[in-house]
């Protein structure tokens, strides 16, 4: 009945949206519960994966989208993939961190967060090989936020990303009751937790591969870095250790924009609100400004 019921508020609340383009042709809608409802993992979502598309002069720098753990690329971008590319940019969007037979469940972002990011410096090569670009720009959320950051301190990423954008980005790490509560959203999730899940352990506050990834600071120099963080965020706890540090660091606090925005970690890719913040990040001389309208949590909070 509960879940219902915020299936029924998630439809409405997409009906206050920021319309796209008149002359777009893919739909985008903001409803974490039609995205997250998705059951074709390894299907690219609405406008991602052509790889014929070329960047143009407005937008030179291909778009990388990264789900975050237990999600996949279906579920994850049903909202923000189609408005990027009605928006003029080219989109690429990959599963990764399959570990234990996980992907053979639709269940990703579970392997060693240091081979996800192989798996991200190999993508992105063949991004930049199929576009021509010299550079892409990444958007994850969650761990797909944080495990970026890996590949441009350790793995050679800096010089082929120019900005970084996280959407509750698990930066600092979070509890074991938030990757619990990660774990029960996604259908058979509970599963692959523990030993099963190294992503699981090494996002928890303390763990020796979050230490390593933020020794000497949270940035690398020449990538532009925006967090776009949400108050009520129940999976990175506290929502402050999302944040990062640095002189090339934008960080966004949604409630400042928006009183109404009552969005949790879940439905920030399908906030409409977050996903403006997201084009003003890809492109600061054009943005974008959205309505303040009622966003509602993926989970009913």
């Amino acid at each position: 009945m509960r879940r219902s019921l915020v299936v029924l508020f998630l439809a409405l609340s997409s009906l206050f949206v920021v319309a796209a383009p008149a002359s777009a042709d893919l739909p985008v809608i903001y409803s974490g519960a039609y995205g997250y409802a998705h059951v074709s993992p390894t299907a690219s979502p609405p406008g991602a994966n052509d790889w014929s598309c070329k960047p143009s002069s407005a937008h030179p720098r291909p778009v990388v989208l990264v789900h975050g753990t237990f999600a996949d690329m279906s579920d994850s971008w049903q909202a923000l993939s189609p408005l990027l590319k009605n928006n003029g940019w080219c989109v690429f969007a990959l599963n990764y961190g399959s570990y234990a037979g996980s992907g053979a469940v639709g269940i990703y972002g579970t392997g060693e967060i240091r081979n996800s990011a192989k798996e991200l410096s190999a993508f992105v090569d063949k991004v930049l090989a199929a576009t021509g670009a010299s550079q892409v720009d990444i958007v994850g959320h969650s761990q797909g936020g944080m495990m970026p950051r890996y590949y441009l301190k350790f793995l050679g990423g800096a010089s082929k990303t120019h900005a970084l954008v996280g959407l509750s980005p698990s930066n600092h790490g979070t509890t074991v009751d938030g990757i619990g509560i990660l774990a029960r959203f996604f259908p058979g999730g509970s599963q692959f937790t523990g030993a099963l899940c190294p992503a699981c352990e090494e996002q928890i506050v303390g763990s020796a591969f979050l230490a390593e990834l933020n020794s000497g600071g949270d940035t690398v120099p020449g990538v532009e870095y925006t967090v776009i963080q949400t108050r009520y965020d129940q999976v990175v706890t506290p929502y402050t250790s999302a944040f990062l540090s640095g002189s090339n660091v934008k960080n966004i606090l949604l409630q400042n924009q928006c009183i109404l925005d009552l969005g949790d970690h879940l439905s920030m890719p399908y906030d409409h609100i977050a996903d403006a913040d997201v084009l003003t990040a890809l492109d600061p001389l054009h943005p974008r400004n959205p309505l303040c309208t009622p966003i509602l949590p993926t989970e009913g909070g």
